[in-house]
């Protein structure tokens, strides 16, 4: 009996378990472009691109090996634009009897596939280092899923920058010896741009026609879009910027939107790249003496520890952890998140390069559009999707624990401790972006104050009750209780004249 085997796109890798499990001379591999996917959220149009292009060229190579491919290309008239439709479809053509697939990253795509008039066998992505049933395991019994201890454990396991029972250089975590500012560079290296192949352009201006009310710009487009463009962009990453990595991993620059990142999240989430080939890439340039070990282990913690991590708690949770609101936040999304003007340098910055290049790194995101919008109290539910549409390696099982958790504490702590909020000290001391804002950021109150300075201790004000007790916030408000009464009462006041004018629309 045939199978068709659904090969998702961010399932572009030759041994994934539905590839395994599949039959070449009889099983039929069903992949297909459809705008369901390229809609249900306005995908940034340099995502749709790379996924598109990457899946036109998985499906070359998987019919050079021999399987037979029925592939959907978004324009074929016959397309029923959504996967279940495909699936539908291609059974009648080809006989089909069931489907094989590989377990979906996203709860509304497992939903669809267990709804299908067909049977539906979904197999576990091992192409994580920890499963499903591992993490559940760890997780049972546990008054607390730290990320910290969840990694140490993984470290163990994968042996991964450990002599023996012990860690390499005696310690876990080097974060002291990281996240420092950063300088502007001539001589830091960039990350590799790949000029788009007769395959992408083609991409380029299918997607330039379907998608053209989408957010951010479709070229210049210079990401990988095979698996040996991949691999050049980790290589080069290893050998040129790895060194400095960890100095610079939480480091903001204007005029510089990538400092010493990697860029390969896209790769690892689509599956032309697989963890544990990276980690070991980055723990060969320790041992070889290229990198130091500040920089490998904090790249490797972030994948190893937070990537496994945070797909562990997006599967545990369930499909209703994207709808979760703890702090009962109801604000509207601003429009200057989908670039509108604002005299904020740091956000006009953060959301500049998220349009133009579908990337902003973690700490963009945590300390500027997520820190920003948890302190103003928008609706984690509208910040969610802005996140899963607008960056390049967003996929709802890394994207929702990210934002709804890390960013939003929305979740009410299953992923952090406390929430991470700061005022503009920080984004001063870790960037150049108060040089030219329009705001002062030593001013704590009046027009000029930084917002992030009003809106820090008014967040804080209004959540006095759920985060005083916790012992690491303690401390900003036994600051507050100190502050002379006038002044407190000015900071609030001037808070909430910002927000009004926020939730009016008015630029700010």
């Amino acid at each position: 009996m045939v199978a068709l085997v659904l090969i998702l796109g961010d399932q572009l890798t030759p041994c994934i378990a539905a590839l395994r499990a599949a039959d070449k001379t009889r099983d039929v591999i069903v992949m297909a472009e459809v705008m369901g996917e390229g809609t249900y959220v306005p995908h940034h149009p340099q995502k749709i691109i790379l996924i598109l292009s990457a899946m036109r060229k998985f499906a070359t190579h998987l019919r050079a090996d021999g399987w037979r491919v029925a592939y959907s290309t978004l324009d074929d008239p016959d397309n029923t634009q959504t996967i279940t439709g495909e699936l539908i479809r291609r059974a009648a053509e080809h006989g089909a009897t069931h489907v094989i697939t590989t377990r979906p990253g996203e709860w509304r795509l497992i939903e669809g596939l267990d709804d299908l008039p067909l049977p539906v066998t979904q197999l576990a992505d091992d192409r994580f280092l920890c499963s499903e049933t591992r993490f559940a395991v760890w997780a049972e019994g546990r008054k607390q899923l730290r990320m910290e201890y969840f990694y140490r454990e993984m470290r163990r396991e994968t042996g991964l920058l450990m002599d023996g029972g012990d860690p390499v250089g005696g310690q876990w975590n080097f974060d002291h010896d990281n996240r420092k500012p950063a300088k502007p560079d001539l001589l830091r290296a960039r990350p590799l741009r790949f000029a788009p192949d007769a395959v992408t352009q083609d991409v380029i201006s299918l997607v330039k026609a379907r998608f053209p009310a989408h957010f951010g710009t479709a070229q210049p487009f210079g990401w990988a879009t095979d698996r040996t463009g991949a691999l050049l962009a980790l290589d080069h990453f290893i050998i040129h910027a790895l060194p400095r990595f960890g100095d610079e991993q939480d480091a903001m620059l204007t005029g510089d939107p990538t400092l010493s990142h990697a860029l390969i999240s896209p790769y690892l989430n689509i599956g032309l790249l697989t963890p544990m080939e990276v980690c070991r890439a980055a723990e060969k340039a320790f041992h070889d003496g290229y990198a130091p070990l500040n920089a490998v282990e904090g790249f490797i913690r972030q994948i190893l520890g937070w990537r496994e991590f945070i797909r562990g708690i997006y599967m545990l949770k369930g499909p209703g952890y994207a709808q979760l609101n703890a702090l009962n936040h109801t604000r509207a999304l601003p429009p200057l998140y989908w670039g509108a003007p604002t005299g904020m340098a740091c956000l006009s910055h953060a959301v500049a390069q998220t349009r133009d290049m579908a990337y902003a790194h973690h700490i963009q995101r945590l300390m500027i559009t997520g820190n920003f919008a948890l302190l103003a109290g928008i609706d984690p539910a509208q910040v969610h999707e802005w996140y899963l549409s607008v960056y390049i390696d967003a996929f709802e099982w890394v994207e929702a624990p990210n934002t709804i958790g890390m960013s939003q504490f929305a979740d009410g702590g299953v992923v952090g401790s406390k929430p991470y909020v700061s005022s503009g000290t920080y984004i001063d001391r870790m960037s150049d972006y108060c040089d030219t804002c329009s705001y002062k950021v030593r001013e704590k109150s009046g027009p000029d104050a930084c917002p992030f300075n009003l809106l820090y201790w008014d967040f804080l004000m209004r959540h006095r009750d759920r985060f005083q007790g916790n012992p690491r916030m303690a401390q900003m408000y036994r600051t507050w209780d100190r502050m002379e009464d006038g002044h407190k009462g000015r900071v609030l006041q001037d808070a909430g004249t910002f927000l009004r004018r926020l939730e009016a629309g008015a630029t700010v």
